[in-house]
């Protein structure tokens, strides 16, 4: 029998790279995006749009439509970026702020604790966020409202790993490397499929011993 993966954010990007080599290895795929994309569309796994993952009502229908099916793999993958320097702290970047918080701090967060009922023993989570979230790391400041919402996620991983492992639920924090996608402008150093090998090896070594670890694509042990 198949293996579930559910990713959120799966329309583009590392999501949808994520879905496409998942479903090569063999697992049933699962998709949710807030709007799907024809690349995902012609991908051949079953997609669940509108799902806003920082929204109740709208994780409650995906548990909905999820009925009692286990997930084996859940990749908190949805994200926002948005740089925002410290003479740029006017009500747009402050607006900002709260939404990358709400997305990518709370959105892992709230999407785990709702399909709590669809993990199980031997599950494993694994949460997307970025070493830009490590405070030891920072070496060139910036990005406040992004910095902040990702330091925020680390630690909502590092209390997830810790309150699941009970449960036989293992969770990985997980940087995907500065990848060339929309998100980055295309700027980045790596290319999505290098990325999303790299986090898919990360889940593959994932387990009840280095729950709560905080892991570069390649490998590397990141500082918090």
């Amino acid at each position: 029998m198949s293996k579930i993966a559910l990713v959120t954010g799966s329309n583009r990007g590392i999501g949808l790279e994520l879905c496409t080599q998942l479903k090569q290895r063999g697992f049933d795929v699962i998709a949710t995006c807030r709007q799907s994309s024809p690349a995902l569309d012609a991908l051949g796994v079953e997609v669940i749009d509108n799902v806003e993952v920082s929204d109740l009502k709208s994780l409650a229908s995906l548990v909905s439509k999820l009925a009692s099916r286990r997930v084996d793999w859940l990749i908190n993958n949805a994200g926002i970026a948005d740089g925002i320097a410290m003479d740029a702290l006017d009500e747009r970047a402050i607006a900002s702020c709260k939404r990358m918080f709400e997305v990518n701090s709370l959105g892992p967060l709230l999407a785990t604790q709702a399909l709590l009922g669809n993990l199980g023993e031997s599950s494993k989570v694994g949460i997307i966020t970025s070493r830009m979230g490590s405070v030891a790391d920072n070496d060139s400041g910036g990005s406040y409202g992004y910095r902040m919402s990702k330091a925020a996620v680390n630690a909502a991983g590092k209390s997830l790993a810790i309150d699941l492992k009970p449960r036989g639920i293992a969770v990985g924090i997980l940087h995907p490397g500065w990848v060339r996608t929309d998100m980055t402008g295309h700027s980045g150093l790596i290319d999505t499929d290098e990325s999303a090998a790299g986090l898919l090896a990360r889940m593959d070594e994932l387990n009840l011993d280095n729950t709560g670890s905080f892991w570069h694509t390649n490998g590397e042990l990141l500082p918090w």
